[in-house]
């Protein structure tokens, strides 16, 4: 009778052995994988970091852009203004030459109707 007991508690104590080795297992197992879990997600947190920063520096350079763009429109502008303003003023300057020239043709008829007059005058008297 002693014997079958001592079988039957060693036979148990295999079976925990056994049970406890199984679970140990298990639970590496799950530990494994949980650290597999993790490690994926912090690649993916790190993608998304890498991504989020390049989306940024985009967003930068095409800001900058714009800036240049901006800063390029404005000085054409401002020469397109300058040029109109140039050409107003040589146009000005075109019409003051007209006008004194068109001043100084009256004078010189002016001055020759005068010198006719006082030449008929003259040969009036003389008859």
């Amino acid at each position: 009778m002693a014997t079958k007991k001592k079988s039957r508690k060693k036979a148990s104590k295999r079976k925990v052995a056994k049970k406890r080795k199984v679970t140990a297992k298990k639970k590496a197992t799950k530990r494994k994988v949980k650290k597999k879990v993790a490690k994926r997600k912090a690649k993916k947190k790190v993608a998304k970091r890498k991504a989020k920063k390049k989306a940024k520096k985009k967003v930068a350079k095409r800001k900058a852009k714009k800036k240049v763009a901006k800063r390029k429109a404005k000085k054409k502008a401002k020469k397109k203004v300058a040029k109109r303003k140039a050409k107003k003023k040589a146009k000005k300057k075109v019409a003051k030459r007209k006008v004194k020239k068109k001043a100084a043709k009256r004078k010189t008829k002016k001055k020759a109707s005068k010198k006719k007059a006082s030449k008929k005058k003259a040969s009036r008297k003389k008859k």
